[in-house]
């Protein structure tokens, strides 16, 4: 029987970049795939904490590609053949059934939240299909066994080593390895194999998805011409059209295909008039487009590139994530949303932690140490309620978008809290610190706490409440994220048009415990100007001397 160090199971971005970073450590590890690639896969989009994440975990372990794909400029310039989309920010329009969204000027139903100062700094939206595939040949490159067409039937984790069982190719397969980690997704192989309980019933957020990929969709600037300029052009962000049913997303990708996909609500999908979705998923898109005529026009000529698909529910949740010898990723473990964008920010920050968890092993056992895999569980634990928390207020407050504009406050002052942090005070324990305000004496507990008083505002069946209700959410979470609110937001005078504002932050250098001089001095960083860091190989449990100053 063969055997290895570490098996990962899954060959998305997360478990192919996870096994190379383990080569890359001294690891002997096998990555097992039950398909090929390159392969289509949804959760495209990345976020200024993904692209910090991603940036250390090359800067740390001497991987350039991950360092250059972590800003929209540097991808161009060395992967140009890797699929991918601008993504300046957040973009968000609330429209109404049978009406055309309406052009209102500042007072339109619009919210624009910029995540970089420009272009080259910009997130992206990642083509899944190329960005895996090219994952799994630098893991290759890098060492690592890949095996695919490999499908798993048992795993006994209780024996030293575990024990994998299975076929490949029609062939029995056998694998012992010191360590295994599930990258595979919702429900996958190591959730059946231990009965790990399903946590679902603990969480808010339901939703289900219609979703393609589609050719010939057209620019929501030239369907709504005239639209206040805002501080990015519009559909060069992530869009998120709020609808009564739920919300629909819409990423442009650079070759002009768009990744495309309504949530809908339980609530929301009740009151179709559709056939059943499960049979004919086409139907419930077009029901949906034309429900709202400013969607029907942008997906009038617009082509799917593959069969419109639907999953009845997209969330998931385990009640545990790691145990001794065994941990799962963050996507095989649970699932909230694509709404704020947390899926590729939160695997990274996943890769970090276990490899820092594997760089801290016992010299003896090269295996992760018991308290690290319980942090890891306690802390993916908590993230998970704290992401659901947070999407499920953002579903209450689509009532009225007076209430998702406050609500949505919450989140960017969470994220850009975070980022500049982590840029300005860059430190090994980063990776730990909680995703989404975990364990932050101010943030912690917003996401609870606003979804109770929407839950009272919307009387959990979607009424708007009143002017004065609306209001006096507004200024109560004004007030919460004030010790937070680095970037300027919530503030009347910005018409929900937000820019990334360095005077903002600098006048508001106290609440990162900075001198104005101190900040000022940061500011090159801030604005991408530091020197790219010199890219070496570095050898096992020592990492490469290198930083974003160079």
């Amino acid at each position: 029987m063969e055997q290895c160090e570490v098996a990962i199971v899954g060959s998305g971005f997360a478990g192919s970049l996870l096994a190379r970073v383990l080569a890359v450590l001294g690891y002997d590890v096998v990555l097992l795939e039950r398909g090929t690639h390159p392969r289509f896969a949804i959760g495209e989009s990345s976020t200024p904490l993904a692209n910090l994440s991603l940036e250390r975990i090359g800067i740390r372990y001497g991987l350039a590609d991950c360092y250059n794909l972590a800003t929209h400029g540097r991808w161009l310039a060395h992967f140009p053949e890797l699929r991918r989309g601008l993504k300046r920010g957040f973009t968000y329009y609330r429209h109404h059934p049978d009406q055309p969204f309406s052009n209102r000027g500042l007072d339109s139903e619009r919210l624009l939240v910029a995540a970089s100062p420009h272009d080259a700094l910009s997130d992206t939206h990642w083509l899944r299909a190329d960005v895996d595939h090219h994952f799994v040949r630098q893991a290759i490159a890098a060492g690592v066994d890949y095996r695919d067409r490999v499908d798993l039937a048992s795993a006994d984790v209780a024996s030293q080593p575990v024990k994998l069982g299975g076929g490949r190719n029609g062939a029995p397969f056998e694998l012992r390895a010191n360590f295994l980690i599930d990258a595979s997704g919702p429900n996958g192989f190591l959730a059946r194999q231990l009965s790990i309980p399903s946590g679902l019933s603990r969480t808010e957020t339901r939703a289900s998805l219609v979703f393609s990929h589609f050719d010939g969709v057209r620019l929501m600037n030239e369907i709504v011409p005239g639209m206040p300029e805002g501080p990015y052009p519009d559909d060069w962000a992530a869009v998120h059209h709020l609808i009564d049913e739920g919300w629909m997303y819409s990423l442009r990708f650079d070759d002009g295909v768009t990744s495309a996909g309504f949530l809908l609500t339980p609530r929301g999908e009740a009151t179709l008039d559709s056939p059943n979705a499960t049979s004919d998923p086409g139907a419930l898109w077009r029901v949906l487009l034309q429900r709202y005529p400013t969607l029907t026009a942008a997906f009038a000529e617009a082509t799917p590139l593959m069969p419109i698909a639907y999953l009845p529910v997209i969330q998931h949740r385990l009640t545990r994530a790691a145990g001794d010898r065994w941990a799962l990723m963050p996507h095989a473990f649970a699932f909230v949303d694509p709404l704020f964008s947390t899926g590729i920010a939160w695997g990274l920050r996943a890769i970090e932690r276990l490899a820092l968890a594997f760089e801290s092993a016992a010299p003896g056992t090269r295996l992760p140490k018991l308290d690290m895999l319980e942090r890891y569980d306690a802390a993916l634990g908590a993230e998970a309620d704290q992401i659901d928390l947070v999407v499920a207020g953002a579903y209450e407050a689509m009532a009225h978008f007076d209430l998702f504009a406050a609500h949505a406050m919450l989140y960017f002052a969470t994220v850009s809290f975070a980022e500049v942090s982590q840029r300005l005070k860059p430190t090994d324990s980063v990776a730990w610190s909680g995703f989404l305000g975990v364990g932050d004496s101010i943030l912690d507990p917003l996401p609870r706490n606003a979804l109770g008083r929407l839950r009272e505002i919307t009387q959990r069946r979607g009424a708007v409440g009143s002017p004065s209700e609306r209001r006096a959410f507004s200024e109560w979470l004004t007030e919460k994220i004030a010790p937070r609110n680095i970037a300027g937001l919530a503030e009347a005078g910005r018409r929900n048009l937000y820019p990334v504002d360095f005077d903002a932050l600098v006048e508001r250098h106290g609440l990162l415990e900075m001198s104005r001089g101190q900040l000022v001095e940061a500011l090159p960083a801030l604005r991408g100007m530091a020197k790219a860091p010199p890219f070496s190989s570095r050898s096992a449990g020592h990492p490469a001397e290198q930083s974003l100053e160079g």
